[in-house]
């Protein structure tokens, strides 16, 4: 418990020297336009596979069953509130978690053990506005784009899946989903991203800042980075949903 605290604490003060270093403008533009690029556009082919693949098999089961009781007309509807509120923020931050924060724990816990972060504070260089700031930002900003991505490519696939294999009236889908998805459920997924982006930013930052132990502390700060990013993930996500779509 003590552990946690700490750690808890630690995390909370890297979060508050990044924002101070943001509201100054205090870190490297190209750091991160580089991260954009490695955190969003790297990522998308990663993201959308995924986001097809859990659209069409969503859509094979609810189409399947909505239709053997006469409920195929909604299927449109019950597809899109699927994927736009949980599916698509959700796998798309286990997809970033796993691929882009396991990635940045490395490479500053690299860094770290080798000395590099010592030799940027030699150079009066700041680490977090160097290291932290850019890929802060980067999955800030990206990953709610990865999401609109996601959304139209999930929706898609359970589009085809219903039409064509479940025969479900492709104009009934359009106007389901049209009628019952709404603003509410677009930024309500966004909203979840926004803070997934956060979340494995700072913690993936924080395992590789913290690393020891050469190259198998290295190990251990990535296997860290993803498993905490993904349980906060969850948690926050139930509590997210919970604030946004309950009652």
């Amino acid at each position: 418990m003590m552990g946690f605290l700490i750690s808890l604490g630690e995390i909370t003060d890297l979060f508050l020297k990044t924002c101070w270093y943001i509201f100054k403008r205090a870190y490297h533009g190209k750091n991160v336009i580089y991260q954009m690029m490695r955190v969003g556009v790297e990522s998308i082919p990663a993201s959308v596979l995924t986001a097809l693949s859990v659209g069409m098999v969503f859509a094979v089961h609810v189409s399947v069953e909505f239709s053997r009781y006469g409920a195929g007309k909604v299927v449109g509807g019950i597809v899109g509130v699927a994927v736009w509120r949980e599916l698509a923020p959700l796998l798309t931050g286990v997809v970033v978690a796993g691929r882009v924060g396991a990635a940045i724990a490395a490479e500053i816990g690299t860094m770290k053990v080798t000395e590099q972060i010592e030799a940027l504070e030699t150079m009066a260089v700041s680490p977090i506005s160097y290291l932290v700031v850019p890929r802060f930002i980067a999955l800030t900003i990206m990953m709610p784009i990865l999401v609109v991505f996601c959304d139209i490519v999930g929706l898609f696939g359970g589009f085809l899946i219903s039409v064509f294999y479940a025969n479900v009236n492709p104009v009934a889908f359009i106007s389901a989903a049209y009628n019952i998805l709404d603003a509410r459920d677009l930024w309500g997924g966004l909203l979840k991203a926004l803070f997934f982006g956060m979340v494995i930013s700072l913690v993936a930052c924080y395992q590789g800042l913290t690393t020891t132990k050469g190259a198998k502390g290295v190990g251990n700060s990535t296997t860290n980075s993803v498993v905490i990013s993904l349980m906060t993930i969850f948690i926050i996500n139930y509590f997210l949903s919970l604030i946004i779509f309950g009652k």
